[in-house]
């Protein structure tokens, strides 16, 4: 019950939040983080009504897609994502979420072209300018997307960002602010009937009401839905 009653508590804040921007709860979607959770966890989320898992890792995403965990939901990838690694999640994951770089963007179309299909996307930005974080810098944005238009088996399907972790409460509004003018400047620039740029991914557990705020149409939550995360165990080696 614990689970369900998260689900809908997150559910009923973004409603509010949404409320208080003046938009419609249906305009943002909660993809559920299911880092580390277990494929009967993620079945019972979907069961609740979960609607869009978010994988981390590879060698989960795998693991459960083995156990058929994400049947009823879609699959989006929103971790790091090494090049090596594409072959494993293009075709399988419905949006990739985390592409932040020229290389990775086209190993995902050499990927999706021996699949024969087009994958969607989403350009990661990284709006703080971490050196930790990965990310196209926010003045490299522009020419990483029209090089994705170019690409025919990929579908730029809009932005995501990570911001810095903010020392006070509302302190990430101003980066999810900036990342909705960049969403909107894009927008205007990729004129084209094949984009459909209508995904603007940012928020997590501490400070998804903020995005939505600021224009979310995807919020990435799992602490504030599965509770504190076990320690993890080792890394993603599929």
């Amino acid at each position: 019950m614990a689970l369900a009653e998260n689900i809908q508590a997150v559910k009923d804040r973004m409603a509010a939040a949404a409320q208080e921007a003046g938009r419609e709860a249906s305009s943002v979607t909660l993809v559920a983080a299911t880092k580390v959770q277990t494929s009967d966890t993620i079945r019972a989320a979907i069961a609740a009504g979960i609607t869009v898992c978010g994988e981390n890792r590879v060698q989960e995403m795998t693991a459960h897609l083995a156990d058929n965990a994400y049947e009823g939901a879609a699959l989006h990838f929103i971790g790091h994502l090494q090049t090596n690694k594409v072959k494993f999640v293009v075709g399988r994951a419905g949006l990739i979420e985390s592409v932040g770089s020229l290389r990775l963007l086209e190993a995902i179309e050499a990927q999706a072209a021996k699949l024969d299909l087009v994958q969607d996307i989403l350009i990661e930005v990284n709006i703080g300018g971490e050196e930790s974080k990965s990310g196209v810098p926010a003045e490299e944005l522009f020419p990483l997307a029209e090089r994705a238009l170019l690409l025919p088996h990929i579908r730029l399907r809009g932005l995501m960002a990570i911001p810095p972790a903010a020392e006070e409460i509302h302190g990430s509004r101003p980066f999810f602010a900036k990342m909705r003018r960049l969403f909107v400047d894009i927008k205007d620039k990729m004129n084209d009937n094949k984009t459909i740029m209508d995904y603007l991914s940012m928020g997590m557990s501490q400070d998804y009401e903020d995005a939505i705020r600021e224009g979310a149409t995807l919020v990435r939550v799992g602490t504030a839905l599965f509770g504190p995360r076990p320690p993890i165990r080792r890394p993603d080696t599929p």
